[in-house]
């Protein structure tokens, strides 16, 4: 850490603009505001508002962003939290952070429908975010010399790799890849949460129950927890290889069965009169759940079973990336660790959504599931929006910088 960048960092928080005082602010706010106005946009023209046409046709254009652009900023929120807590650095903020978030947000801007600027261009604008993140974020790694850090920022590099496909297809640089790309990207946000997520729910669980008095130990099962982390990276690169085939499908039965066996080990059930704690369980208990479900489909082409891809990222991603938010809001701006009822209520929503889109069309009129899974999602971020939004773009409770 340099002098002037302690200088930066005071600036930063001391000058009023406390939402470049931390990494995790901006990218968490334009998480969730990424979150609720694709879906708006998608819902209302579900309902017969005309939307122009972009450089992206509507449809892969709410695809690609829920990917890039709400995935994309929870990922670059999470990467610019963990990194100083991994490396011993400060927290990023100030200019360096400004130049990352403003590319971001120019990314989204050149994607969005009826904007007037060349599919050339804006891919090669949209691909930019990412590999600024990387460059900030690398000189702490280097100098950390722990090969195991490197894990996250590959992952990230390889979900940028899906972007890149998907952008490049847009661009006429090459064609018939952006599902690939897609599919590449969503799977890698689950590998990542797979690998996350294994690493912060035993420890935030036997944390909190040692505080309660109610001491536990872990006890994993042998050579389980490695075998999961692999299994998941085989469901990335089967979906690679041999997507859509009994390969894949078995590939992520084995992956479902592994996860769960490693969830049962973490004491979920402990943790029912803790909201915070649970929803991470929730949403981890939704990885094997959500490649279960797409298993059964591509190895009985079960119809029910169809929107599985909806279970994954709904259901898994997006519950886990708003369990992350609200506890690492809370934490770094030294606040209780204590979900409110409306948070709990946003914790609800996600996986009612996820239900609701997965499976609400084998019971009731498609339309009418789909209104209702994007009226869940988009109450559950407005609510986060509105409880953590001004705890983004405030100063911390203790008067601390960050």
């Amino acid at each position: 850490m340099t002098v002037a960048q302690d200088a930066a960092d005071a600036s930063a928080s001391s000058s009023g603009m406390a939402l470049f005082a931390h990494g995790f602010r901006p990218f968490f706010l334009l998480a969730g505001i990424w979150a609720v106005v694709p879906i708006t946009v998608w819902a209302a023209a579900l309902h017969g508002v005309r939307v122009p046409e972009g450089v992206l046709p509507f449809n892969l254009w709410h695809a690609h962003e829920m990917a890039a652009g709400f995935i994309g900023a929870a990922m670059c929120g999470f990467l610019l939290t963990a990194i100083p807590n991994w490396t011993g650095r400060r927290g990023y903020a100030g200019a360096p952070l400004m130049l990352v978030v403003t590319l971001f947000v120019l990314a989204r801007v050149v994607l969005w429908p009826g904007f007037p600027v060349s599919s050339q261009t804006a891919a090669i604008i949209a691909l930019l975010p990412l590999p600024a993140l990387l460059l900030l974020i690398a000189p702490a790694l280097i100098r950390a010399q722990a090969p195991r850090l490197f894990g996250p920022p590959l992952l990230i590099l390889a979900f940028w790799i899906g972007d890149l496909l998907m952008l490049g297809d847009m661009a006429g640089w090459w064609s018939g890849y952006f599902d690939l790309g897609r599919m590449l990207a969503l799977n890698v946000a689950l590998a990542l949460i797979g690998l996350i997520g294994g690493r912060i729910l035993p420890s935030f669980t036997l944390n909190a129950l040692r505080r309660a008095g109610r001491p536990a130990d872990l006890q994993p099962l042998p050579g389980v927890d490695r075998a999961a982390i692999i299994a998941l990276l085989l469901v990335v690169l089967g979906d690679l290889v041999v997507p859509g085939t009994p390969v894949s499908g078995a590939v992520a039965a084995v992956a479902a069965v592994l996860l769960l066996l490693r969830l049962s080990r973490w004491y979920g059930l402990r943790t029912l009169n803790q909201p915070i704690l649970w929803v991470l369980h929730l949403a981890y208990l939704m990885l094997p759940f959500a490649l279960g479900v797409k298993a059964v489909f591509l190895l009985s082409d079960w119809a029910g079973a169809a929107n599985w891809l909806h279970l994954q990222t709904i259901g898994a991603t997006a519950l886990m990336i708003l369990a992350v938010m609200t506890r690492a809001t809370l934490g770094h701006t030294a606040r209780d660790l204590v979900a409110s009822r409306w948070t709990v209520a946003a914790y609800v929503m996600v996986p009612m959504a996820a239900l609701l889109r997965g499976f609400g069309p084998i019971f009731i009129n498609p339309q009418a599931a789909y209104s209702l899974s994007g009226l869940a999602w988009i109450t559950a971020f407005a609510v986060f929006l509105i409880i953590f939004g001004p705890m983004l773009v405030t100063s911390r409770a203790d008067g601390k910088p960050g």
